[in-house]
């Protein structure tokens, strides 16, 4: 492969992981939908604080293995009860015990950046949710209306409704078993609901039930529409519109495409710019007499160091860095610059040319 080649595929390669390494971490199940906490708080260091960690580690570690587990923390003697902390963590029904396990571990990192020092709060992501408080709650049903979301109107669609309710009803049927996880869809149209784990049967029935009956009430001919009480949730979208996040964060992610997208265009711009440098006239110059001599050409160490400064502008402006360029890009300076000398050797070369061609051609004005 000549020089050129390589070097070609050299900077192709750079350029390609670069793109690859921009790949979102965050996925979609850590999404997130709601949190709140508790006004309360205790004294950092306290047992409770000790009660609270204890509980949301146990949470992570049980995550793994099983989609729902409750927990009570007490205080190490009888008239500690003030100490004892109630919690619990569930995971949407569909996802494995490394999904699971995962979206535990996120919520639970999020709740302690959200409610530092709060005697209680609860976290919903779109695929798990926990909750700790110093009041008992577990087994208790709560019907408070937490978070509901309505999509834009589809306006009076007879067809498009007929199928919403007949996904809606289908998800708040009972058949007299346990099912706190429920999906269902209808053409375009699809649904889902879920009952926090501490709920028995009937419970469950009877907080869907509600969630239903408010999600159809309030949100009417809607695209999509999430109802989330504080023990149960009903959502529903049609033809994929469904927003899947809350206070925001859906504006968020798209932004963070639309970021993805102009870096993916500006990463690419500046790859076919540094192509034609590389394959069209930077990369070598024949400085060879009578086909004695091939040397580097100076003008790659300018352009490398352009690229770079092109580089560097993308992560001023985005705050994103590429590993392999950041490698690349930031080499000792003397591992760079020694290219520059081929300049110096090339007008050297030049000059004593131009010379010698003068003396033969007996030019009256060579010095």
């Amino acid at each position: 492969m000549s020089e050129t080649k390589r070097a070609l595929a050299v900077l192709v390669f750079l350029l390609s992981v670069s793109v690859l390494v921009t790949t979102p971490s965050t996925s979609a199940t850590e999404t997130f939908v709601f949190g709140g906490c508790s006004q309360l708080k205790y004294a950092p260091g306290s047992p409770y604080e000790s009660n609270v960690n204890s509980l949301l580690t146990s949470a992570v570690n049980s995550a793994m293995s099983t989609s729902y587990n409750n927990f009570t923390i007490s205080g190490s003697s009888s008239s500690s009860s003030q100490d004892t902390v109630y919690g619990l963590f569930q995971c949407r029904g569909d996802l494995n015990g490394n999904d699971c396990g995962r979206c535990v571990a996120r919520a639970v990192s999020q709740l302690g950046t959200l409610c530092v020092d709060s005697f209680g709060g609860a976290l919903q992501l779109e695929g798990c949710f926990v909750k700790y408080d110093n009041s008992k709650f577990l087994g208790v049903e709560d019907k408070t209306v937490v978070v509901k979301k309505c999509g834009p109107s589809i306006g009076y669609d007879s067809d498009a409704l007929t199928r919403r309710d007949a996904v809606l009803a289908y998800l708040g049927t009972s058949d007299g078993s346990n099912r706190p996880y429920r999906v269902g869809g209808s053409g375009d149209v699809r649904g889902e609901a879920q009952c926090v784990g501490d709920l028995s049967a009937s419970e469950c029935q009877d907080c869907l039930s509600e969630a239903i009956g408010r999600l159809k009430t309030e949100c009417g001919p809607a695209a999509w529409g999430d109802m989330f009480l504080a023990k149960c949730y009903a959502r529903y979208s049609e033809g994929g519109s469904h927003s899947r996040s809350g206070n925001g964060e859906n504006d968020s992610n798209n932004n963070d495409e639309e970021i993805e997208k102009t870096l993916a265009i500006l990463i690419g711009l500046i790859a076919g710019v540094a192509l034609l440098i590389v394959e069209n006239k930077f990369l070598f110059v024949d400085n060879s007499w009578n086909g004695l001599s091939v040397s580097p050409n100076p003008s790659l160490y300018f352009s490398l160091k352009a690229f770079c400064n092109l580089y560097h502008l993308i992560v001023l402006l985005f705050g994103i860095k590429f590993k392999v360029l950041y490698t690349f890009c930031d080499l000792p300076t003397h591992v760079l610059t020694r290219l520059s000398s081929f300049e110096e050797q090339r007008i050297g070369q030049e000059k004593m040319m131009l010379d010698i061609q003068r003396c033969i051609n007996g030019d009256p004005n060579n010095d």
